[in-house]
C-alpha cells in the first residue's frame, strides 16, 4: 500500500508509522531533518519526505491518505491568534487534500482524517455514541465540526472517508498522561474540580490499532469514536493513576484555579464526555485495553 501521512511526527503518528514497514509511506513534514530523526525508529527505507502538498497535482498512485496534522489544542491558552492557528492547521491541509483527491483520475480508496470527541461538548453523565448530533457554539465543537465537514467532501463512490473522533490518548510519551505524571509522581496529584466529569480515554496501542483497522476494513466509513468502551469519571481516573504509581491521592485542583491558569481552554478538562465506540466495536474491532486498570499498568510498568 502507498500511504500519504500528515502529522506523522506527532506522538500518535510516530507510533502508527511503526506498523507501516511493509508499506510505502510519503510523510508530509515542515522539517525533513527533524522528521527523519523523529521516525528513525520506524524507517526501514520505506519512507519518503515532502515539505508541501503544492508540488502535487493529484493523488494518483496513493492507496490511502491518513491526515493527523494539527496544532496541539491543549498546549497554550486560547488567544485569538492561537485559536486561528488551531483551526487553520487542521482546515487548510484537509482542504488541500480534498482538492487533490478530486483532481485524481485514480483517487485513493480511503481518506482517514482526524477529529476529536470535543465535537460533542459537555454531555454530563449521559452515555452516547456516534449517532449523537450536536450543534454547539463552543470552540472545540467549532473546530471539529468544520474539520469533519471539509473532510467529508472527499467522499465519492471511489473514496471512503473515516473520521477519527479521538479521545484522550494515553501514553507516557505524550499528550495528557505525560503532563499528569509529574504532579502524581510528586504525590500531589488528584481529581480536577468535583471529579465527576467523564474522561473518554484510549490506550495509544488501541488508537493505532483502530486506525489500522479502519484502513483495512473496506466497508468502514463515517464518524468513529476512538475511545475505550469504558470511560470513567475524572475522580476514578485520578484514583487509579495514583494507585498504579503507588502515590497518595490526597489533593484536588479547584476549578477556579484551572480557569485562571488556562482560560477558555480549561473547558477541555471540565467537559464530561461519556463517549462509546459503538461503530468501531460493531465492525468487529476488539480493544486490547477496554478497562483503565490494565491500560495504566501496561503504560506505566517501567515508571517509578
Amino acid at each position: 500500500m502507498r500511504i500519504l501521512l500528515t502529522g506523522g511526527t506527532g506522538f500518535i503518528g510516530k507510533e502508527l508509522i511503526k506498523h507501516f514497514t511493509t508499506h510505502s509511506v510519503v510523510l508530509l513534514t515542515r522539517n525533513i531533518d527533524r522528521a527523519k530523526q523523529a521516525v528513525q525508529h520506524a524507517d526501514v527505507g520505506n519512507i519518503t519526505y515532502i515539505t508541501s502538498l503544492d508540488d502535487l497535482q493529484d493523488l494518483n498512485g496513493f492507496d490511502a491518505i491518513i491526515n493527523l496534522a494539527g496544532e496541539p489544542i491543549a498546549d497554550k491558552r486560547w488567544s485569538d491568534a492561537q485559536k486561528e492557528a488551531i483551526c487553520q492547521s487542521r482546515w487548510k491541509i484537509t482542504e488541500q487534500l480534498v482538492s487533490l483527491i478530486h483532481a485524481s483520475t485514480e483517487p485513493p480508496a480511503v481518506f482517514i482524517s482526524g477529529s476529536a470527541v470535543g465535537y460533542y461538548g459537555d454531555q454530563q453523565s449521559h452515555p452516547f455514541d456516534e449517532s449523537l448530533h450536536v450543534h454547539q457554539h463552543n470552540f472545540p465543537h467549532h473546530v471539529c465540526a468544520k474539520w469533519e465537514q471539509i473532510a467529508n467532501r472527499a467522499r465519492t463512490n471511489t473514496t471512503r472517508v473515516c473520521l477519527l473522533r479521538t479521545g484522550i490518548v494515553l501514553s507516557p510519551e505524550g499528550g495528557a498522561l505525560k503532563k499528569m505524571l509529574i504532579p502524581y509522581k510528586l504525590g500531589v496529584g488528584g481529581p480536577i474540580g468535583n471529579g465527576q466529569q467523564y474522561m473518554p480515554w484510549i490506550h495509544l496501542l488501541d488508537m493505532v490499532r483502530g486506525i489500522l483497522y479502519l484502513l483495512e476494513t473496506e466497508h468502514a466509513h463515517g464518524e468513529f469514536n476512538l475511545c475505550a468502551p469504558h470511560p470513567v469519571p475524572n475522580k476514578e481516573f485520578s484514583q487509579k493513576l495514583a494507585k498504579t504509581l503507588k502515590r497518595p491521592h490526597l489533593f484536588f485542583t479547584p476549578k477556579w484555579a484551572l480557569k485562571l491558569a488556562m482560560g477558555e481552554s480549561s473547558t477541555l478538562l471540565f467537559d464530561s464526555v461519556r463517549a462509546k465506540p459503538k461503530k468501531l466495536t460493531e465492525l468487529g474491532f476488539r480493544f486490547s485495553y477496554s478497562r483503565l486498570d490494565p491500560a495504566l499498568k501496561n503504560l506505566l510498568q517501567h515508571h517509578d
